[in-house]
């Protein structure tokens, strides 16, 4: 009977020393995840034209790819998907780069211009810590975005969204 407390402390700390080293370590990722989002765009070309933007993007979780698409809506609006390569800068951020087609028509220019054209997409997300929101920022350069002049066009977006 002396011997119980004995026996209960180290029944006790045996099962404390084997919860601890059972455990595994904590395994961080990077900022992965698919989100859409709104924002307002300015078109720098053509007269400044302030706008909105609704963004989407999918991830794809094993390869530095998203798939990107903006809708830019101003005076007119204009599609632009792009894919993109991604280039993580921490935990949280990704600076990327993207190409695609700016998908836009009708009379009025739309921020990115008025017609189909070859675009580049630099941009950066970044994710806040312990939420599902993301901020982005990017600038669309399309060129030769206009029917009668053949000019670049330069829009410059950013905004909220939400992870899925």
């Amino acid at each position: 009977m002396k011997y119980i407390p004995y026996l209960v402390s180290v029944l006790g700390i045996g099962s404390v020393l084997s919860l601890v080293l059972s455990t595994q370590p904590a395994q961080a990722q990077v900022a992965y995840g698919s989100y859409v989002g709104i924002g307002p765009t300015v078109g720098l070309t053509d007269g400044v034209q302030i706008g909105g933007v609704l963004a989407f993007r999918y991830k794809l979780l094993q390869s530095p790819i998203s798939f990107r698409a903006q809708a830019l809506i101003g005076n007119n609006t204009a599609v632009v998907p792009t894919v993109s390569y991604d280039l993580p800068l921490n935990w949280q951020t990704d600076a990327y780069l993207g190409a695609g087609l700016v998908l836009a028509g009708g009379s009025d220019s739309s921020p990115v211009g008025d017609k189909i054209s070859f675009a580049l997409q630099p941009g950066i997300d970044f994710v806040v810590p312990n939420s599902n929101t993301v901020l982005f920022g990017n600038a669309i350069i399309a060129f030769d975005a206009y029917r009668d002049s053949g000019g670049t066009a330069i829009s410059v977006q950013g905004g909220v969204g939400l992870r899925f």
